[in-house]
């Protein structure tokens, strides 16, 4: 029974073998037509001019070597044509290295940028597509990042290992015909190395291994690094003894990598010795001790043709050890392509169908969704129910972890529910074209983010036009309370935020930063806004007076949004309290109060502390 079941796992692992081969084989290709479609000239250029190389080499070489040595021991007349083709040969050199120059330096570039520029926007355009939670995959993530780092080195890396393919069995077939002319025996030690290094297969495979055990390591050295030149980390690392803590981590992230080495070092070390013994010693001199032999002992090779067998016979077991190395890169090019093909094939769960509608508002009903996120043991969001209708001002409130930003996240199609349905004027939100849905909510989340741009360009989140434009985000600015600050930056609206790029870039504080990306709110002009905790870096006052503009501003646009503030809450017209993933309470703050639940528990105790915290804030005055 066990010898049954083992015979079964070995078919299977067969057959795993021979579609890895073939996805291996494919991956290759995969890649080559990336780079014909982006640049259909590129690979047919580079070709020709390999196979040209590749001839004029061959006989640049011990042709030539063959032909000198025979002409001078012939003298006479061959002398003069044996000037004659050295200086064709001299020609060709001459002319294919002005173009090869002139093609890669020139030519090739813009299409070297379309390539490069076509892979990176595949895999841009596919990170935008696929929904949030693959964000939140790990091994999904882990194969992006790897893609992102390899996908340009590795497309051209897979033409020139073809390339050189080309050129190696062109040289190799050439080199042998001339040997088999002088001596056939003479094979037989060329192909020592052919047999020998199929072992790169099992060298490579070792690199690979090693290098995705060492990358988990370099991310990590790279992080502890980070942690000690960036601001972000800063001032926790002056006031803390959190650097004793990361300089200890780097201390086993360097002992790891040592390990690592010596995991994988003697092995490869091994493996690299017994491919160049059979080049270096078995094949080389062995074929030298041999038409040596042949030459001054036994008479059957003229010296010419032993000077010949000398120089060639280390070419031809070197372009066989070259030819197993290339097709053992082969495979490693398709291991590593896996994982740019992996997630450019990724199907996205939410797509817009051929048919969709355009959205433009309406009554939006949530019934009955859940949500649980990849590997968690228990829904982040469990049969919630919600209606809004456009105008309306909702409040989510609850305790961190409670749901509501998931809940948020799921409004806007950034996750697809697990169950139930969200709709808009009764139709599925599958039915709506995405990004026209998205554009229906101007969002504004607790984790905001300003970019390395102009203020305006950060408040638009797009490219400043026409004087409108600029009208527009001047209006909003003084809305959402930051225009005092901006109006004194060096170049107003234009000034820069962040020193990324610019010197005289402007750096704001959390509160400053957070009233300019609520100024986004007030630019846009979509029937719903969402804010995720919009004023979690603003003082009371600040606070008070950005919601007064706000739900002034908003008159006929809905409003949700997340605050941890209740006092935020009594201006809605309804409040759902979540509480683990469920909607535990909701209506009006009022008839919330009445109620006595949750709800009026929370809102008593953060007025008591508010009464508190300003009763002991006038006694210090």
């Amino acid at each position: 029974m066990k010898s049954k079941e083992k015979k079964n796992k070995k078919e299977e692992k067969s057959k795993e073998e021979k579609l890895k081969i073939r996805r291996v084989i494919d991956n290759n290709l995969y890649m080559l037509r990336i780079l014909h479609t982006s640049a259909p000239w590129y690979i047919p250029v580079d070709f020709v001019l390999t196979l040209a190389f590749s001839v004029a080499e061959f006989f640049s070489g011990a042709f030539m070597l063959k032909v000198i040595v025979d002409g001078l021991e012939e003298q006479g007349a061959e002398a003069y044509w044996l000037f004659i083709f050295v200086g064709i040969l001299f020609l060709v050199h001459w002319g294919l290295n002005i173009f090869q120059n002139y093609f890669f330096n020139v030519l090739s570039i813009p299409m070297t940028q379309r390539i490069n520029m076509r892979i990176k926007q595949q895999m841009f355009a596919k990170m935008r597509a696929v929904e949030l939670s693959c964000y939140e995959d790990p091994a999904f993530y882990e194969k992006y990042v790897k893609a992102m780092a390899e996908s340009s080195n590795r497309a051209f890396g897979v033409l020139y290992n073809l390339e050189g393919l080309t050129n190696q069995l062109f040289a190799l077939v050439a080199n042998a015909i001339l040997l088999c002319t002088i001596d056939p025996i003479l094979i037989l030690f060329a192909l020592i190395p052919f047999f020998i290094g199929f072992l790169g297969k099992k060298r490579n495979k070792l690199g690979f291994d090693e290098n995705n055990e060492r990358s988990k390591i370099v991310w990590q050295g790279d992080y502890i690094k980070r942690c000690f030149y960036l601001t972000d980390f800063s001032k926790e690392m002056r006031l803390t003894d959190m650097k004793d803590k990361l300089l200890e981590d780097f201390s086993q992230n360097h002992k790891d990598f040592a390990k690592l080495k010596k995991k994988y070092g003697f092995r490869v070390a091994i493996l690299e010795y017994v491919i160049q013994i059979s080049h270096e010693v078995l094949t080389v001199l062995g074929a030298s001790l041999y038409a040596v032999y042949a030459a001054t002992v036994k008479g059957t090779l003229s010296m010419g043709d032993c000077v010949v067998v000398l120089n060639s016979v280390g070419s031809v077991s070197g372009y066989l050890r070259n030819i197993v190395n290339t097709v053992t890169k082969v495979h490693d090019h398709g291991l590593y392509i896996e994982n740019l093909r992996t997630f450019l094939e990724y199907e996205p769960k939410i797509i817009s169908k051929p048919d969709a509608i355009q959205a433009k508002g309406g009554v939006v009903k949530v019934e009955h969704v859940s949500y649980r996120y990849v590997g968690a043991e228990s829904d982040a969001l469990s049969d919630v129910s919600m209606t809004i209708h456009p105008g309306e001002k909702i409040a989510l409130v609850g305790q961190n972890g409670s749901g509501k930003s998931t809940f948020v996240k799921l409004l806007l199609h950034l996750y697809q529910p697990t169950e139930g349905s969200i709709s808009m004027d009764q139709r599925p939100a599958d039915d709506y074209e995405l990004k026209s849905w998205r554009a229906c909510f101007e969002t504004v989340f607790q984790d905001y983010r300003t970019f390395a741009l102009s203020v305006g360009e950060n408040v638009l989140l797009r490219p400043m036009k026409t004087e409108e434009d600029r009208a527009r985000v001047t209006e909003a600015l003084r809305s959402s309370g930051a225009w005092p600050r901006v109006e004194k930056m060096p170049h107003g609206i234009d000034t820069v935020l962040t020193r990324e790029f610019d010197d005289k870039g402007v750096v704001l504080s959390g509160g400053e930063a957070q009233k300019v990306v609520l100024a986004r709110v007030f630019a846009g002009n979509s029937p719903y806004i969402i804010l995720d905790e919009p004023s979690s870096a603003l003082d009371p006052v600040a606070e008070y007076r950005v919601f007064e503009n706000i739900m002034q501003s908003t008159q006929n646009r809905g409003l949700i949004f997340i605050s941890h503030r209740l006092s935020s809450a009594v201006l809605a017209d309804r409040v759902y309290l979540f509480h683990e993933g469920r909607i535990l309470e909701s209506g009006t703050h009022a008839e919330l109060m009445k109620q006595g639940g949750k709800y009026a528990e929370m809102f008593h105790k953060q007025a008591e502390n508010y009464v508190e915290g300003q009763t002991q804030e006038e006694v210090k005055a």
